[in-house]
């Protein structure tokens, strides 16, 4: 407790700091309004496109609820974030903000009533995002069925509680700027960038963040907690580089959910977790050409390695072999006949584990939330029936889990830390996806 009233005091007193010291740019006009007037068919349905592919409707729509009218729970280490209702609600909704108010918060990440939004909602990409797309954004929003529904209040820890903290925030690590093209680079390379770094705010999920929850992928080019699924850093090469891959399987992951591997050294991949939901409710809609584009711009991100590696867990050299025996002998009665005896895979069905960046990486994360609660690729056009894994948390113990994942990432030449039933206990609470 003590510890938590001196934290608070000294954010307090850095807060004081800041603010006496804010000087003007905090918030940035970006380009001339556009002028207005009734949007045209092809205005709204440009709008519903980015709006598709900014993952809007899936972070403001309650599990059953109706579309846009927010109450979607988020958990974070700060607390648990409740999305507001997006629909044309005069009263619960945006139905009496202009557009100015609208771009006003994607840009500059105000509320129309002036408060700071807490960076959950991805302004710090949407930021990118041109004066003329997001008024497209806000003319398709008009047209979606209102729906009163009131804003639920976050839940969270102090002393994050305290909105105007943000202030201080945003003078560290926020400023607001349209996405400026590259002139070294190709048009559609431009383009893939404007939507990985902007609309699509691809690094709000994949960039590792400080305590504070800012984004620090200059010191830390690892990836990022979401939902307690682990999103892959897209740059580091043991984990989700894709610059060995063409851009066709890019754009088929993408858009299908898999990649299948038809030949020996091609990529065989998966999305599960809550990837799996943004390629169902957005990617698989999203025009191929976007797709292409952001392909591009992905395969040519350079690789970096993470300097901080994950502090693997310590255990004697007799505890290790007794986990592997244990691992081999639940790895042969529960996994060997997908997966095959040397972890070699049986495409399409299942894909191998040997070699495979998803088991090895740094993060165990996703393997143990994969054998504790199985999983499904999205149902998509391109792939309308996916084969999936079974969950084993019904009928495996923590210490189980621990070992047969610890095995896979141990054997076949894999060489990744130890698991420990302590991890796979912390990963048994939170939301599937």
């Amino acid at each position: 407790m003590k510890k938590r009233v001196i934290a608070g005091v000294v954010l307090i007193a850095l807060l004081v700091v800041l603010i006496w010291f804010l000087r003007p740019g905090d918030v940035q006009t970006g380009e001339a309004p556009p002028p207005l007037g009734a949007a045209p068919a092809s205005e709204i349905e440009h709008g519903r496109a980015l709006v598709n592919l900014a993952d809007c409707q899936p972070c403001h729509t309650a599990r059953g609820g109706a579309p846009f009218a927010g109450g979607r729970a988020i958990p974070t280490p700060f607390g648990v974030f409740y999305s507001p209702n997006i629909t044309p609600d005069p009263e619960t909704g945006i139905g009496a903000w202009s557009a100015e108010d609208f771009w006003h918060a994607l840009h500059n990440g105000y509320s129309r009533d002036g408060r700071p939004l807490y960076p959950t909602f991805p302004y710090t990409n949407y930021t990118k995002i041109s004066r003329r797309d997001a008024l497209a954004m806000y003319e398709y929003l008009k047209t979606v069925p209102a729906v009163r529904q009131p804003r639920r209040e976050h839940e969270l820890r102090f002393p994050y509680d305290h909105r105007m903290l943000l202030i201080a925030w945003r003078r560290l690590f926020f400023r607001p700027g349209v996405f400026q093209p590259d002139p070294q680079q190709s048009p559609e390379w431009n383009r893939g960038a404007y939507l990985v770094q902007g609309v699509a705010n691809c690094s709000a999920c994949h960039e590792a963040r400080n305590a504070l929850g800012a984004i620090q992928s200059k010191t830390n080019p690892a990836g990022g907690l979401v939902l307690n699924w682990y999103a892959p850093s897209l740059t580091n090469p043991h984990e989700a580089s894709l610059r060995d891959w063409s851009e066709a399987d890019i754009v088929t992951l993408l858009q299908t959910g898999r990649v299948g591997m038809s030949a020996p050294g091609e990529p065989h991949a998966a999305t599960l977790g809550p990837m799996a939901e943004v390629v169902y409710e957005n990617l698989q809609h999203v025009d191929p050409a976007e797709l292409h584009a952001m392909a591009v711009y992905l395969k040519a991100l350079p690789d970096v390695e993470s300097s901080a590696r994950a502090r693997p867990m310590r255990i004697s050299s007799a505890g290790l072999e007794g986990t592997m025996k244990r691992g081999a002998k639940l790895y042969a009665d529960h996994c060997a006949r997908c997966h095959g005896d040397n972890g070699e895979g049986k495409p399409p069905a299942a894909p191998p584990l040997a070699g495979n960046r998803a088991v090895t990486m740094d993060s165990a994360v996703n393997p143990i939330r994969i054998v504790l609660y199985g999983g499904y690729p999205p149902g998509t056009a391109g792939n309308p029936r996916p084969f999936g894994m079974p969950p084993f948390s019904p009928t495996l113990t923590d210490t189980e889990i621990a070992a047969v994942v610890t095995y896979m990432r141990r054997s076949w030449n894999n060489n990744a830390s130890p698991v420990s039933s302590t991890e796979v206990a912390r990963n048994r609470t939170g939301p599937l996806w």
